[in-house]
């Protein structure tokens, strides 16, 4: 895997995520933009850069420039950025990185969710008809499907507004997280585990979230259910019907047949479990994901609307 050094914004290799662990890296979740920085645009930039004597990150774009600056001011050395740190040009390391996303999110020391559209001066902690209307609540990143293992996945979410400042954790915010989300406030604060949730029940926080591509309204969830599958793009969404043959094959778990349970039925539920505010605070435990052993049967028809 590749990870960017935040003081330089330059390309380094490292031969696994375990590899990159022990280095210690940040990583970035965001929803992107038209135009990315590419692999291939920062190794140029950096070979650009290596001939003037100049430092590569000052070129860089800003999403990049403002995520080393902020990962490096934290103490990181190196930080992971989906835009440029993967060779989409080359077949199997997009495979590979799509099947190993969710460990990636999970092996990294920090997770920064910047909110592109989310303001410093956002309300987090106003009326509930305040909350509903906010830039926070309504933010692109809550609606896209790769962040939701995104959220899931890293024990520690720092949220940054637009202006790269620093709005709460995943800690924190886990009760207006948990309100707009519906995962359960006790996932988000690890103490129950994302593998004793039921197949439906995380399949249904997957529902409403859009994708670009079709394809990856299925790809974007092998993480969250322990599934390997090469993906194929152009197949449109079957990739979605090959997902639930792959969890059918692991999972005793029948429960998706229920995973449309109502976002009302769920957010009642959720506020009668109100998160008591001692509870409110970064957790320092490390959390595994030891292998799922989840099986269940369900119809080809049957998948999120994630458009």
């Amino acid at each position: 895997m590749w990870l960017l050094s935040t003081d330089r914004a330059e390309l380094q290799f490292f031969p696994s995520v375990q590899a990159a662990q022990i280095a210690r890296f940040a990583i970035l979740s965001h929803v992107w933009d038209a135009t990315e920085q590419s692999f291939q645009e920062t190794r140029a930039l950096c070979a650009q850069c290596a001939l003037a004597g100049s430092n590569p990150r000052d070129l860089s774009s800003t999403k990049v420039r403002e995520s080393c600056k902020i990962a490096e001011m934290h103490g990181y050395k190196w930080i992971w950025n989906d835009a440029c740190c993967i060779d989409k040009t080359s077949s199997s390391e997009l495979s590979e990185a799509i099947n190993s996303m969710f460990a990636l999110y999970s092996h990294a020391d920090v997770c920064y969710a910047f909110l592109k559209d989310v303001s410093l001066d956002c309300e987090l902690n106003g009326e509930d008809a305040e909350f509903r209307t906010s830039d926070f609540c309504n933010s692109s990143w809550f609606q896209r499907g790769w962040t939701l293992q995104e959220l899931l996945a890293p024990d520690c979410v720092i949220f940054l507004s637009s202006a790269w400042t620093m709005l709460g954790t995943k800690a924190s915010l886990a009760q207006l997280v948990s309100e707009i989300t519906l995962i359960p406030w006790s996932v988000l604060l690890l103490e129950e585990g994302l593998w004793d949730m039921s197949v439906a029940r995380r399949m249904s926080w997957a529902a409403g979230r859009q994708t670009t591509r079709p394809e990856d309204e299925a790809y974007c969830l092998l993480g969250i259910f322990d599934i390997h599958m090469p993906p194929l793009y152009g197949e449109g969404r079957k990739a979605f019907q090959r997902l639930q043959e792959e969890i059918m094959k692991k999972s005793i778990d029948s429960s998706l047949f229920a995973w449309t349970e109502s976002r009302t039925a769920t957010r009642q539920r959720n506020s009668a479990r109100k998160l008591p505010a001692s509870t409110v605070r970064p957790m320092q435990r490390t959390r595994r994901h030891p292998d799922l052993q989840l099986r269940f049967h369900v119809s080809p028809s049957v998948r999120p609307s994630m458009r």
